[in-house]
């Protein structure tokens, strides 16, 4: 049993096995018990159903607060029946749409995601992404061995480089916004398409807003960084990527249904396009997909957002949002249901 007179609220942590080690250190886990009333080595890979372990289900049914992430099971109505005491959620990763369900918000149970920290590595990589592109540092690489002798560089890459670019952001989520104050120091010029972003918002972003073709025929590279969202789904379609330049470059971070890869392949396989590609559809591409061996394509492995010691900083995040609950502080960072059908 708790002692009485211990006042720290009690938690829970879920996520999927191995998850825990890798995001928090010892320093995390000793900043998480001075502020919660939770058994660290305790973490809910599932929380209700048959075989559900009853140390867990204890702990369920005392906890105030559910610390999640990546891999957390739904909070379903038969989850939250068995966790009368739930008040909050805090998320240690990016969207909250995989285990945050109607019947939360039905309980006004509160949430909070690190979805800012995880922004940072995303833009992180979005920026290399397109000051590479603009350097045409992959067909350079790939070119160079071929070539493998002396060679007249500047005449071939003539057209290279970054200054007075046009980049194209697609969407003005967390992580676009993110990506627009990264560019900020270079001579780019930075285009939008965002249809919740008004001209004095855009002005404040420094960018100037545009329709989507009008933004995929005027940029040397397009970004994508919209939510998955079915008014998304394959957003970036036939008629956009045929109104690309020659020699553009698209880069895809978001996710891999926001562009229609039936339509990109055609304009990668001729060469006529670039591609960097963290994401596809399906996430993992086929063993004979061409994505992998073309030299116009950057493919990675979903490795833009937070990655080996990254994966801390959202443990900061999230256990600098258990310390505001264990204050009695409304979160810095909450989720609002209202945001969710046009977020990610």
């Amino acid at each position: 049993m708790h002692d009485a007179t211990d006042n720290r609220p009690s938690a829970l942590l879920s996520m999927s096995p191995g998850i825990a080690e890798r995001l928090f250190a010892p320093a995390h886990l000793a900043r998480l018990t001075g502020l919660v009333r939770t058994d660290p080595n305790l973490v809910a890979h599932t929380l209700t159903g048959p075989g559900s372990d009853p140390a867990v289900a204890a702990a369920l049914a005392d906890a105030e607060l559910l610390i999640t992430c990546w891999g957390a099971p739904p909070l379903t109505a038969g989850v939250l029946a068995a966790a009368p005491r739930l008040r909050a959620v805090v998320h240690a990763a990016g969207t909250v749409k995989h285990h945050i369900t109607d019947a939360c918000w039905e309980r006004g149970i509160t949430v909070t995601s690190a979805a800012a920290a995880n922004a940072v590595p995303v833009a992180e990589y979005t920026l290399a992404a397109i000051l590479f592109a603009g350097k045409r540092v992959l067909g350079s690489a790939h070119r160079y061995q071929e070539v493998r002798a002396r060679h007249d560089w500047h005449q071939e890459l003539g057209r290279a480089g970054n200054y007075r670019r046009t980049v194209g952001i697609v969407g003005a989520s967390r992580i676009g916004r993110r990506v627009i104050e990264l560019l900020r120091p270079f001579d780019l010029h930075v285009m939008l398409y965002d249809p919740y972003v008004d001209a004095t918002e855009a002005a404040a972003l420094g960018v100037e807003p545009v329709p989507l073709d009008e933004l995929c025929a005027r940029s040397q590279v397009v970004s994508v960084h919209a939510p998955q969202v079915p008014a998304t789904r394959q957003m970036i379609g036939a008629a956009q990527l045929a109104a690309m330049p020659d020699g553009a470059t698209l880069v895809n971070t978001a996710r891999g249904s926001l562009v229609d890869e039936n339509a990109l392949l055609p304009h990668l396989v001729s060469g006529r396009l670039d591609a960097v590609l963290d994401v596809t559809d399906p996430e993992l591409p086929p063993p004979d997909s061409p994505l992998y061996d073309l030299p116009n394509v950057l493919l990675t492995p979903h490795v833009a957002g937070s990655l080996g010691g990254e994966i801390h900083r959202m443990a900061d995040q999230a256990l600098d949002e258990v310390e505001r609950y264990a204050k009695g502080l409304p979160f810095a960072d909450p989720v609002h249901p209202s945001a969710l059908p046009h977020s990610a």
